[in-house]
C-alpha cells in the first residue's frame, strides 16, 4: 500500500529497536506509521521481533497495540482509509511490497483473534480449511493435518472421537483452542493473538497460556493482551506502547521490574491505563 504522496508528512527520523537486540529477528518492524483516515494510529514505530520467542503488545486502550499487530500480516488492509509509511520486512522482504502475494502472507504469519470464530462446520473441517485451500487434498494428507495442529493446539485428547460434530458445540476455550489450532495446520513461521484471553474465564485463560508457552519453541508468536499479569507471566519480550509511540521495549523482566522510561513506569505500576 502506497502512500498519498500529496498528503504524506515527512518519514520520522530512525529510532532505536528498544533495547533488544535480535540478531535473526522473525519480523524487523523499520519507522512504522499509520493512518486511519486524517488520525495517526502508529508513530513511527520500530522494533525487531525475534524468532521462537513470545513477544508482547502491552498497553492502554488505544495506544496502538493491535493495529500494530494487524499490521505484521496486513490485516489492516480490510479497513477503508488506512495509510501506512514504513516497512514490516519478513524473510528479507518487505510485506507491503506490491509483489507480496497476500494469502501467502498470512499463511506465513497466521492470526488468532480476540473473540473465537469457529466457522460453522465441523471441528475437522474448521482445521482442515487452510490445508485444503493451500492445496491439500488427499485424505490422508488432511488427516495428519489436522490431527497434528489439534495435537499441538493441545485439544485433540478431547474432540479425537467428535471430530465431525460441529465447532459451535466446544466450549468458548475449546473453540479458541480450535482456532489456534485452524491457524496451525498451515504451518506458519509467526503465529499473532490479539488478546485471546480476553472473552475467556481463569481456567481457559490458564489452558491457553500453557498452550502458548509449549508453542515457543516451534514458532515467533506475538501477543497482545491488556492483562499486565499474563504478559510477566508468558512473554520473553515486552513492548510497552502509548498514544501511538513504541515507548519501551526489551526482557519481559526488565520492563515490568526495572523499567526505564517514567511512562513505561507509570504504567506497569498503575498510575495509569
Amino acid at each position: 500500500m502506497q502512500p498519498d504522496t500529496a498528503t504524506a508528512r515527512p518519514a520520522p527520523p530512525p529510532r532505536p529497536a528498544g533495547d533488544l537486540v535480535v540478531e535473526k529477528p522473525a519480523l524487523r518492524i523499520e519507522r512504522l506509521s499509520l493512518w486511519y483516515g486524517s488520525s495517526l494510529a502508529l508513530d513511527g514505530v520500530s522494533l525487531d521481533i525475534p524468532e521462537r520467542r513470545i513477544t508482547a503488545f502491552i498497553g492502554p486502550s488505544g495506544c496502538g497495540k493491535s493495529t500494530l499487530l494487524r499490521c505484521l500480516n496486513r490485516m489492516n488492509e480490510l479497513i477503508d482509509g488506512v495509510r501506512v509509511e514504513g516497512s514490516v520486512r519478513f524473510g528479507g522482504v518487505d510485506v507491503f511490497d506490491p509483489s507480496v502475494d497476500v494469502n501467502s502472507l498470512r499463511k506465513r504469519i497466521g492470526m488468532v483473534f480476540q473473540r473465537s470464530n469457529p466457522f460453522p462446520k465441523s471441528i475437522y473441517e474448521n482445521v482442515a480449511y487452510g490445508p485444503r485451500i493451500h492445496g491439500a487434498r488427499r485424505r490422508a494428507e488432511l488427516d495428519e493435518s489436522v490431527e497434528r495442529a489439534l495435537r499441538a493446539s493441545a485439544l485433540w485428547v478431547e474432540v479425537k472421537d467428535r471430530l465431525h460434530e460441529g465447532a459451535l458445540q466446544l466450549s468458548g476455550g475449546q473453540q479458541q483452542r480450535l482456532c489456534i489450532a485452524r491457524a496451525l495446520a498451515v504451518e506458519p513461521e509467526v503465529l499473532l493473538l490479539d488478546e485471546p484471553c480476553s472473552a475467556l474465564d481463569p481456567r481457559s485463560t490458564a489452558t491457553i497460556e500453557e498452550l502458548i508457552l509449549k508453542l515457543r519453541d516451534e514458532v515467533a508468536i506475538v501477543i497482545v493482551t491488556h492483562n499486565l499479569q499474563q504478559a510477566l507471566r508468558v512473554a520473553d519480550h515486552v513492548a510497552f506502547m502509548h498514544l501511538g509511540e513504541l515507548v519501551e521495549y526489551g526482557p519481559s523482566e526488565q520492563v515490568f521490574e526495572r523499567p526505564r522510561q517514567q511512562r513505561t513506569r507509570d504504567y506497569v505500576t498503575g498510575a495509569f491505563g
